[in-house]
């Protein structure tokens, strides 16, 4: 990877300022829509407001196997996206995850950027995950929301590396778990948010359901 082998200095080249990196973690094929739909709405809302935008899957997981870990991506900026051809988000700002065990054996904060948030689909408390987080040197914040509940998650390979996808974006969890991103950060509005998913109703209940946690820094 790039970011390895270019020194602090030469790293800061190639900082684009404003630029915003969401990854989604999900299962492979059960769970995949879910992750993809949650950036792609994110996308879809920040390209209403005027910024540029990218959402894709990570090319490194496909072909996906069932529940096995797997990735999408958003970009989101004010500015012209310089690193568009870079297929991995190396350093994300926002770490969604789409199901909670995730948060258990995978490396799901590395790169965060300092002030890092979060975004758990579960019930159970922001507290309860953080026990799990391995690295929280760059965690701010903590973001619990039950999407399960919420929301019915979808099954498709409608969409699948690209294509479009017939059945909408954010009918399922992902719409509940994109209302849940844009509470704790602010990156879009709701109503933007609302007027590109297909279940409105849900990111609204993920908007006014998250539950935030500021995470503590730790002493030594």
């Amino acid at each position: 990877m790039l970011s390895a082998v270019l020194s602090p200095e030469e790293k800061e080249l190639f900082v684009e300022k404003g630029l915003v990196q969401i990854t989604a973690w999900s299962r492979g094929v059960i769970m995949i829509k879910e992750s993809r739909d949650t950036v792609v709405a994110l996308a879809n809302a920040a390209g209403k407001e005027g910024k540029f935008i990218q959402a894709w899957e990570n090319y490194v997981d496909l072909p996906d196997r069932v529940n096995v870990p797997v990735k999408a991506y958003a970009r989101i900026s004010p500015n012209p996206i310089e690193s568009k051809y870079i297929y991995e988000n190396e350093e994300p700002d926002i770490v969604v995850l789409v199901e909670e065990t995730l948060v258990k054996g995978n490396p799901v904060t590395k790169g965060l950027k300092p002030g890092g948030v979060l975004v758990v689909n579960t019930r159970r408390s922001p507290e309860y995950i953080a026990k799990f987080i391995r690295d929280k040197r760059n965690l701010k914040t903590i973001v619990c929301v039950d999407a399960s509940g919420l929301g019915q998650a979808q099954v498709t390979l409608s969409g699948a590396e690209g294509a479009t996808d017939a059945t909408g974006v954010g009918g399922g969890w992902a719409g509940v778990l994109a209302g849940a991103v844009a509470r704790a950060t602010g990156i879009v509005s709701l109503e933007s948010l609302k007027s590109v998913a297909k279940n409105p109703a849900a990111v609204e209940r993920g908007y006014n359901q998250a539950v935030i946690y500021e995470v503590m820094a730790e002493t030594a």
